[in-house]
């Protein structure tokens, strides 16, 4: 009985990590747009007054809220907010891999075309404006990485007396891969560098 009630838990549908449902969700899109006849992925500059990433360039999208019936729900909700198109000018192709930048964040990609022409009015709270990059453009030009060494900082009251080696304890470091894609003016980096990246890897 014990075992029949461990295999019925391991076999019901599970978290995709340990920690999802405390993480913050976030569901982004990729939009696709026709520019004189070729395919342009879309970017936002976020707005210069946002308290958070201010002048960051982005993709459309944000937190997934409880009313959202799903990742891919919240990534066209939060499209339409903050370009002003309306939703039956989104199309989505399809869901990328899930992206898991720090086990307190987890972002689902989508990639979709959306029609130029309907893009009536920015969210001025949230977007400074928006441009486009040709796909063959970013096929064509690689992105170039830096490294960024991470070393833990544990707090004053951390309980070294319960862990062995206490305060000598060896910390493991770790280094984040931060990629950059300079376009004319832009500079795109960061964790929408990193789904970019996905992005033209998977369609290469």
């Amino acid at each position: 009985m014990f075992l029949e009630k461990i295999k019925n838990g391991l076999n019901h549908n599970q978290p995709l990590f340990i920690g999802e449902e405390t993480a913050m969700r976030a569901a982004v899109l990729i939009p696709l747009v026709q520019v004189d006849g070729e395919w342009h992925v879309l970017f936002e500059v976020r707005s210069l007054t946002m308290r958070k990433q201010p002048g960051d360039i982005s993709f459309p999208g944000g937190r997934i809220d409880l009313t959202d019936a799903s990742p891919m729900d919240a990534a066209i909700r939060e499209t339409h907010e903050e370009l002003g198109i309306d939703t039956s000018n989104i199309h989505v192709l399809g869901q990328m891999s899930v992206f898991i930048p720090t086990s307190s964040l987890v972002v689902y990609p989508f990639v979709a075309t959306i029609d130029n022409h309907h893009i009536h009015s920015l969210n001025k709270d949230e977007v400074e404006e928006i441009f486009t990059i040709p796909v063959n453009w970013l096929l064509e030009h690689k992105p170039y990485v830096h490294m960024v060494p991470v070393q833990p900082m544990p707090q004053n009251d951390f309980p070294y007396d319960k862990i062995a080696n206490g305060t000598e304890y060896q910390w493991r470091s770790r280094v984040i891969e931060e990629w950059f894609y300079d376009y004319e003016q832009y500079t795109i980096w960061g964790l929408t560098a990193r789904i970019l990246k996905h992005f033209i890897e998977t369609i290469r």
